[in-house]
């Protein structure tokens, strides 16, 4: 099974795929990474153009990675800074669509959730998942910029969970 996470954002949206390794015991995650990265957008154009280019960028990532599942992350509000979700309200919906029109089953994830999961802390900082991600796919070197760390966690996550439901549902 082959997932692809995303961590949306209007300037940087990380991503990540990842698909379970055939040796067990290689890595402490089990997976290894496909590919994964960063859109970056240009904060000089419009909305509508970040959000037009995000599309057309994510669904060539679509075409290209062919993932049998994506986990996005759900949308965060902070209490002191709402504007900055109704804005990125803009790019997860763009993200949603370009999965919908790919065909592709999606889970959305909790920020909180996919931290604890990755580090045992649902509140961790960047360079704390940054150092689990390194930690879980066997890198020299944390994934970086820290939104790629986010989009690996989030695809590990995903995995993990739809791993556990299918165990549930053989009934082991």
């Amino acid at each position: 099974m082959r997932v692809l996470g995303i961590d949306p954002g209007l300037r940087l949206t990380g991503y990540g795929c990842v698909e379970p390794l055939r040796t067990k015991g290689t890595t402490p995650s089990g997976a290894r990474i496909v590919e994964a990265g960063v859109f970056k957008l240009d904060a000089r154009t419009s909305l509508s153009d970040r959000l037009a280019e995000l599309h057309t960028d994510l669904s060539e990532l679509l075409g290209r990675v062919k993932p049998d599942l994506v986990g996005v992350e759900q949308l965060y509000a902070h209490y002191a800074h709402p504007a900055t979700a109704i804005v990125m309200g803009h790019a997860r919906g763009v993200i949603l669509l370009a999965i919908r029109r790919a065909n592709v089953p999606l889970v959305e994830l909790r920020p909180n959730e996919v931290k604890k999961a990755s580090t045992g802390y649902g509140h961790a900082a960047k360079d704390q998942m940054q150092r689990a991600m390194q930690f879980e796919f066997g890198l020299k070197e944390m994934p970086k910029p820290p939104d790629v760390a986010d989009a690996l966690a989030i695809a590990l996550t995903a995995m993990r969970r739809e791993a556990g439901v299918a165990r549930l549902l053989r009934g082991k």
